[in-house]
Order: structure tokens, then sequence, then C-alpha cells
């Protein structure tokens, strides 16, 4: 089976250790693993790397804060609590000091949810005045990762 497995990745050197997995599976009707199949590979020095860029963090910010209230961030998170339903969590996160000035969980995602996580982040804080920068995501052609084109 190992020789065979040899002979597919050889013939088809593009295919993955799960396309591989699967096309024994599937047409060959013969159960043989991705993990199997990737250290058959890896023992015969056949694995190819994958298309995709990796990034390295970077040891600073671009643009780091100086002093806390300079910079705040918000996110919304949700989850599913089974038997209760959907619930959403609203942080607002001082970038300088890493620490969550306020936070809710509410049943729903409105613009008065997300207004009364900032009202309660503008009172711990004792901020009167926000200048609210929107920075809007850009458009994304694919979700995911994108392969290198060369």
């Amino acid at each position: 089976m190992q020789q065979r497995v040899v002979d597919a990745a050889l013939a088809d050197p593009a295919k993955s250790p799960r396309e591989l997995a699967w096309q024994f599976t599937d047409r060959e009707r013969h159960f043989l693993s991705e993990s199997s199949v990737y250290r058959i590979l890896r023992a015969e020095d056949l694995n190819t790397s994958p298309a995709y860029v990796v990034l390295a963090a970077g040891k600073t910010f671009a643009h780091p804060t100086h002093r806390p209230n300079e910079l705040w961030q918000t996110d919304f998170t949700y989850l599913q609590v089974v038997g209760w339903g959907w619930y959403y969590l609203s942080t607002v996160l001082d970038d300088d000091s890493r620490y969550i000035l306020a936070w809710t969980l509410r049943t729903s995602m409105q613009a008065a949810d997300v207004t009364e996580t900032l009202d309660l982040a503008r009172a711990r804080a004792g901020v009167d005045r926000v200048r609210v920068v929107h920075r809007p995501r850009r458009p994304s052609r694919t979700r995911g990762v994108r392969p290198i084109t060369r």
C-alpha cells in the first residue's frame, strides 16, 4: 500500500495528502487516512509545501499608542447557548493599556447595543467627547487565504 501511495504522489505531485487519501478511499475502496498518507510521503520526502504566504508578525505595531484613551478597539463576538439561543458579547478595549473598559452581553446586535457599550466605556474612562475615525474595511475579493500565482 505504501508503494501505491508513493506511485500516486509521483504521478500527480500537485495532489495533497488529503486528496490522495480521498482518492484511495473513493476510487480504490481502501480506507487510508490523510495522516497516514502524510507520514508515508514524509518518509519519502515527497511532501509539497502549501501555496500560501506566511506573514511574520512585526516586533512592534506600525502606529503604537502612547497614552490611555488614544485608541479604543471594539469587537462583537457571538456564541450559542444550547436551549437558550444566540448571545452577543460587545467589548471596548483601550489599546494602550489593553484594559477592557466596558462589555455587555446581549441577545441582539443592534446599534443601540453598541451605543450602550460605548457609553459605558466613556463613563468608565471619564471621557466627555470622543473623536470617531471610521476605518472601513477594504472589500475582499476572496475569502480565506489567497494562493500565490507565479
